[in-house]
């Protein structure tokens, strides 16, 4: 019996020595990486924090520190993605929750999100932040920053949207000014057509008003000289016959 209690301690105690030994390693990677973000080295600094999330996956720490890394190193999507499993781990931990922890975490949020002119989660980002440390006046003014910012930036995509309706109202009234005078335009041309075509059409009917009565006139003198020959073909007759008279 003595020899079971003996082993369970010792395997406690080697559970114990293991976690220790994790633990400062983990803490052990997490000061280097805090000298070389110190120095400017933000990769390397990167990659020391991820060996320190290695060993330990709940690191909310390790994680908040590869966010920054990452952030110095301009790959914002990827930080992000940091800062948010960071939160949730941290927002997860209902008794010892570390206030601290989240409201720099919500601030580094907000901090990108405006950087990228998405004001909306920016705002949300650090009032997040201010329920966690409602005393921290820098995260307050950078909300009203985002706040004012995000305001200005309806406005000038309203005023925007107004000046394209405008425009493309002024687009429609020049196409339908270019229709109608290109209808005026075709009723013009039209009217000249006609105008050019009016001569023409008393011409010919002039001419053809002339060729009646030149045909009226053949024809009467034709069947005046036909009443001429049958005069004198009458008188050939009577003057070579005697005339018989009536008793």
């Amino acid at each position: 019996m003595q020899m079971k209690i003996r082993y369970i301690l010792f395997l406690i105690c080697s559970c114990f020595a293991v976690f220790a030994s994790a633990q400062k390693e983990e803490r052990d990677f997490l000061r280097k990486g805090n000298r070389q973000y110190k120095d400017s080295l933000f990769v390397d600094a990167e990659v020391s924090y991820r060996k320190a999330l290695e060993i330990n996956p709940m690191s909310t720490e390790a994680m908040f520190n590869i966010g920054n890394a990452l952030t110095q190193q301009e790959k914002y999507e990827e930080a992000i993605a940091q800062y948010v499993d960071a939160a949730k781990i941290e927002e997860s931990r209902k008794l010892d929750k570390d206030k601290m922890k989240l409201a720099h975490t919500y601030h580094n949020m907000g901090v990108i999100y405006q950087a990228g002119q998405d004001y909306a989660k920016a705002i949300e980002a650090y009032k997040m932040s201010l329920r966690n440390n409602p005393k921290d006046d820098e995260t307050r003014y950078n909300l009203a920053l985002a706040q004012k910012q995000l305001q200005d930036q309806q406005d000038q995509n309203q005023d925007q949207d107004q000046n394209e309706d405008q425009n493309e109202d002024q687009q429609n009234q020049d196409q339908n000014d270019d229709q109608q005078d290109q209808n005026q335009d075709q009723q013009n041309q039209d009217q000249q057509d006609q105008q050019q075509d009016q001569p023409e059409q008393q011409e010919n009917k002039e001419n053809e008003m002339s060729r009646e009565n030149a045909e009226q006139l053949l024809n009467s003198v034709m069947q005046d000289e036909k009443e001429t020959q049958e005069k004198l073909q009458k008188q050939q007759v009577l003057q070579g016959s005697r005339l018989e008279k009536d008793w």
